[in-house]
């Protein structure tokens, strides 16, 4: 194994709470039904578009799903002056996972304009070998964004995992034939994550950095993961 994709929200980024609440102040603002915190968790992975198409699946006039998405993002931004910090040792892992010789990739369901953004604020511009975002292709749980980053770095799918808090994560890395790994800090619980059969589940960054360091030097000398 010698790539690592991660989802941002959830799981690099420690964002969730702002995402559930500037999309409650998106739906007072558009006078729409406020949903529960936990129904805005199971829709966080998904482009911005389709979250809105599963929290109101009655909403099918596309000029009203803009403006929800529009409440949304303007709420977002206010909320995010203060750019969300990245989780506990993520940082310190990112950057010894780098020296030991992972390929490093970022898939989220953020747009291009706000992952750059929060890249930035963390000085992390440059800092990943490839990113994709869910304007950019197909939206999770599609394969799509996977095989792009793939074909990108030129890593075959059996050399890569996917890292991620939802279960569009995890159907995704499956549809792409991608070890997926669950993170369970984030947006959705263990149960939930565990349903779409990860091939490994981490409570913590620290954890998962564990277990990845020995498979990469393992796979320098096997050719296995």
């Amino acid at each position: 194994m010698n790539t690592l994709i991660f989802d941002w929200d959830g799981t690099l980024a420690d964002s969730i709470d702002n995402i559930v609440t500037a999309m409650q102040r998106a739906a007072v603002d558009v006078n729409l039904p406020v949903r529960t915190p936990r129904q805005v968790r199971d829709i966080i992975g998904l482009a911005l578009p389709d979250a809105v198409a599963v929290l109101y699946p009655g909403l099918d006039d596309p000029q009203q799903v803009q403006r929800v998405v529009e409440a949304y993002t303007d709420n977002y931004l206010l909320l995010e002056q203060q750019p969300s910090a990245l989780f506990e040792g993520v940082h310190g892992a990112l950057d010894a996972l780098r020296a030991e010789g992972f390929l490093l990739a970022v898939a989220t369901g953020k747009t291009r304009r706000g992952l750059d953004r929060m890249l930035a604020s963390h000085d992390l511009d440059n800092y990943f070998d490839a990113t994709r975002c869910a304007d950019e292709t197909a939206g999770k749980p599609h394969p799509r964004m996977l095989e792009e980053i793939l074909g990108e770095l030129g890593v075959q799918a059996a050399d890569a995992c996917m890292v991620g808090d939802s279960e569009f994560d995890i159907i995704m890395g499956h549809n792409a034939g991608v070890l997926p790994v669950a993170v369970t800090y984030g947006a959705m619980t263990e149960e939930q994550l565990l349903r779409c059969q990860p091939g490994h589940c981490v409570d913590t960054f620290d954890e998962f950095h564990g277990w990845a360091m020995p498979r990469f030097r393992a796979s320098q000398f096997t050719g296995v993961l």
